[in-house]
C-alpha cells in the first residue's frame, strides 16, 4: 500500500486524477479557498450542475463532472466547522472522507486527490484533521484494491510536513 497514499504540495485543480475532492460549503455554489479555486478552474458549467444538487449536508458528499479541470469528476464534501472538538467534528470529518471514497468507488474511479478538508476557513486543527484523513483512508484501502492511489494535496509546506509526519509515524500501516 506504500505508494497508494502520497502527500504532495500542489494546486488540486491541476491534478490529472479520476476525482478531486472539493472542500465545499453547504450550498455547493462556490466560495473561498479550495472551493472557489475549483469552481473558477472548472468553469461555469460546474456551477450550473451544482445548482441542481440542492446543496449538501455536513459530512455528506455529492459528485459532478469536472468540466474544464483535468480530473474526470469533482466530489464535493462539506466538512465541519471546528468548535473545540466536543461537537462531533471528528465523526463528521471522517464521514466526509468515507462518503467521498464511496462515491469514488461507485463511479469506478481509481485515483483521487483530497485537500485538507475543514482546515482552512473552517479552522479544524491540521494535525487532528490529517490524522483522521489518513486513518480513514488507510482503513478503506485495506479491503479495496481497486483504489490505486489517494493523494493528499496540501496547500502549504507546513501542511505537507504534517501529513508526511503522520504518514511516517504510521509507516507500518502503509506496507
Amino acid at each position: 500500500m506504500k505508494n497508494r497514499i502520497i502527500a504532495i504540495k500542489a494546486n488540486i485543480t491541476t491534478l490529472e486524477v479520476d476525482a478531486i475532492v472539493n472542500a465545499a460549503n453547504q450550498s455547493l455554489l462556490g466560495g473561498g479557498g479550495v472551493d472557489g479555486a475549483i469552481h473558477e478552474a472548472a468553469g461555469p458549467d460546474l456551477l450550473d450542475e451544482c445548482e441542481k444538487l440542492n446543496g449538501c449536508d455536513i459530512g455528506d458528499a455529492k459528485i459532478t463532472a469536472a468540466y474544464d479541470l483535468p480530473a474526470k469528476y469533482v466530489i464535493h464534501t462539506v466538512g465541519p466547522m471546528w468548535d473545540g472538538g466536543d461537537f462531533g467534528e471528528g465523526f463528521l470529518l471522517e464521514s466526509c472522507y468515507k462518503n467521498a471514497l464511496d462515491l469514488m468507488l461507485q463511479y469506478k474511479c481509481k485515483t483521487i486527490a483530497f485537500p485538507s478538508i475543514s482546515t482552512g476557513m473552517y479552522c479544524y486543527p491540521i494535525e487532528d484533521a490529517a490524522t483522521i484523513a489518513f486513518a480513514t483512508v488507510i482503513e478503506r484501502l485495506k479491503d479495496t484494491p481497486e483504489i490505486e492511489q489517494v493523494i493528499f494535496c496540501c496547500f502549504s509546506d507546513y501542511d505537507l510536513d504534517v501529513y508526511n509526519e503522520i504518514m511516517s509515524c504510521n509507516e507500518f500501516l502503509t506496507l
